[in-house]
């Protein structure tokens, strides 16, 4: 480089020293190195530090090869001039140099050995930076350092870092980081403060989004999520609510953040109803949800409905078949979840192609043998996913859809119809919420010993029947260990209460309900229980002189009740003793072995008149 270069890049160093209007974004591109030495400031480090990089200049890329950079006390001073043919690059390499000219006695190690440590610790480093390997890191680095005092690199700072601090995991590598945090605190503070994005501590500074792909919006509110793969312009997302009930606030968390990407990538947002259940779903649906939308000041561009889709999603269906690659299945609802659960294949999944059809044509027709019958996927029933063993497709259900009347009698799964509208429609990211969620919770409240046990959440849930004769429409009830809903609909066949349709109420106050319910989530993983009761063996508490022993028998003395348990039962084992909220204590006989076995628990006497029920909860 001439000297005009050289003087180019002198002039750039002092307009960097005296802290331009665009200070920040000259300090991002900069890629500044820190080294927590005591009485290094962040400032000296600021205004200095100059080395090996690049500025952009009327669209030309140039070296920055010149400028006088020094740390403070004098720790180090340079002013040689460094040709661009002797450009050095990479965060270690200019570490180890930086290290090797320093005037710092044994900076870089009092031997070869020691500078070895400290090389084998940089090309470490990145595992504990970021990176699935990070948990593995950590346990590599605890056992290091529990007969050692001291690690030959710095802290880290972040939100992985700030958990670890008070994990009680990793206590060697916990000791070593309070240590350093505590020697260093000022420095790290300054270095944070000014050189660590916005977007996570211990993150470094990186261009933005915005400056990467120019035309994305900008987002004000100070948190920013970004799609993996996403390009301005081209991004199509939808919400697909099922018109079979009114919003609730998972369905706005979905609608808003669907309606964000949307607008921060100037794409596309579809509304589509996934009306595929005929049986739940009506006009009034559709039209409030629409309402509900607007009211959240989602803006869409189009709405579309699955049953558009229909004829095209039967043919599909239908050529899957001929293939070889779905099947009928008439085996009942009991058994074939029992099957899943257990890995055991149906006796339909090796019909034939000719007989698979047959029993189609039954579906599509609507006859009672039709209704019997459901379309399988052939997966793996040995998938560690259970849901992906061989997965419903199709279901017979011949109620009228209130959009195409009686046209249909067959109607896909939402796993079977979305993917294939989604690749018609163009859409190009999904977002779908862990729901069920699940919720860690003491096993028994009163006791703080007690292990925990994991709660799943659904918007589908099993109550006693007892406890579900005794609500009244609009009455606010409590759901234990969950909060407040309010019944607005009881659905009922020849006076029996088949099913009660709620919305959550989580704000309400427990102290205001008169029913606190158990309850249980619908989901495949629960486990049949059969809670056994004993009696007592005559039916008089005392007998006369006169009275005859044999008279005086209880004829049963033995009582059996089927029931559905959570999945944390699974792991009771044969002797324990557990309870069963609002039940009463009970002992295992028969433990879980499969899902077409019930679990066998004995209940433990306490001298009360006890019930058992349908559901139950550990």
């Amino acid at each position: 480089m001439g000297k005009s270069g050289v003087g180019e890049a002198k002039a750039f160093g002092k307009v960097l020293s005296e802290k331009p209007a665009n200070a920040k974004g000259l300090q991002r591109s900069l890629g500044l190195i820190w080294c927590p030495l005591k009485g290094l400031r962040c400032k000296d480090l600021r205004d200095n530090v100059f080395l090996f990089t690049f500025m952009q200049e009327s669209g030309k890329r140039k070296a920055l090869d010149d400028g006088p950079w020094k740390f403070n006390n004098d720790l180090m001073v340079m002013a040689d001039l460094i040709q661009i043919r002797n450009f050095i690059h990479g965060v270690n390499t200019i570490l180890r140099y930086i290290a090797s000219a320093s005037s710092v006695s044994n900076f870089y190690g009092q031997d070869a050995i020691q500078a070895a440590h400290v090389d084998q610790w940089l090309e470490y480093a990145p595992l504990i930076l970021s990176g699935s390997e990070f948990e593995a890191a950590c346990s590599f680095l605890d056992g290091y350092l529990a007969s050692r005092t001291f690690l030959l690199f710095s802290s880290g700072t972040g939100q992985r870092w700030e958990s670890l601090r008070k994990s009680k995991k990793y206590q060697s590598l916990v000791r070593w980081f309070n240590s350093v945090a505590a020697d260093y605190a000022g420095a790290l503070d300054e270095v944070t403060s000014a050189y660590v994005g916005r977007r996570g501590i211990g993150k470094s500074p990186a261009p933005s989004l915005k400056e990467k792909m120019p035309g994305l919006k900008e987002n004000t509110s100070g948190h920013q999520i970004d799609l993996p793969g996403a390009k301005v312009g081209e991004v199509c997302v939808r919400f697909a609510p099922e018109p079979s009930g009114y919003l609730h606030i998972g369905h706005a968390k979905a609608a808003l953040l669907n309606k964000y990407f949307a607008e921060r990538y100037n794409g596309r947002l579809i509304v589509r109803f996934d009306d595929t259940n005929p049986s739940k779903e009506s006009n009034e649906f559709v039209e409030n949800v629409l309402k509900d939308i607007e009211t959240l000041g989602v803006k869409y561009d189009v709405v579309t409905y699955t049953s558009d889709y229909f004829p095209k999603l039967m043919e599909m269906a239908e050529s899957l078949i001929k293939q070889g690659k779905a099947y009928v299945d008439d085996t009942p609802k009991e058994q074939m979840r029992s099957g899943r659960m257990d890995g055991v294949e149906s006796k339909c999944r090796n019909s034939t192609v000719e007989e698979n059809l047959s029993l189609w044509n039954e579906m599509v027709n609507g006859t009672k043998r039709g209704t019997q019958c459901c379309v399988r996927g052939k997966l793996d029933m040995q998938d560690p996913n259970k849901s992906l063993r061989d997965p419903v497709y199709y279901r017979c259900n011949p109620d009228p859809h209130h959009r195409v009347g009686s046209k249909y009698k067959v109607y896909p799964t939402y796993d079977f119809a979305c993917p294939f509208v989604d690749a018609l429609e163009g859409v190009t990211h999904v977002l779908r919420s862990k729901e069920p969620f699940v919720r860690i919770l003491l096993r028994h409240k009163k006791y703080e010993g007690a292990e925990k046990k994991a709660t799943t959440f659904a918007n589908r849930i099993w109550l006693e029947y007892a406890d579900a004769s005794v609500i009244s429409v609009g009455e606010e009830v409590t759901l234990m260990d969950w909060g407040n809903a309010i019944i607005r609909e009881i659905k009922t066949d020849n006076g029996t209460i088949t099913q009660l349709v709620g919305e959550l109420h989580l704000e309400g106050s427990v102290k205001m309900t008169k029913l606190k319910l158990t309850w249980l989530p619908d989901i495949e993983d629960l486990v049949s229980l059969s809670l056994v009761d004993f009696d007592y063996l005559i039916n008089k508490k005392k007998l006369e002189e006169d009275e005859n022993f044999l008279d005086n028998l209880n004829p049963c003395t033995r009582h059996e009740a089927l029931a559905l348990g959570d999945p944390n039962m699974r792991n009771v084992k044969q002797g324990e003793v557990i309870q069963l909220e609002r039940k009463g204590y009970y002992r295992c006989d028969v433990p879980f072995v499969r899902s077409s076995k019930p679990i066998v628990l004995f209940s433990i006497p306490d001298g009360r008149q006890k019930s058992t029920s349908i559901g139950s909860g550990a």
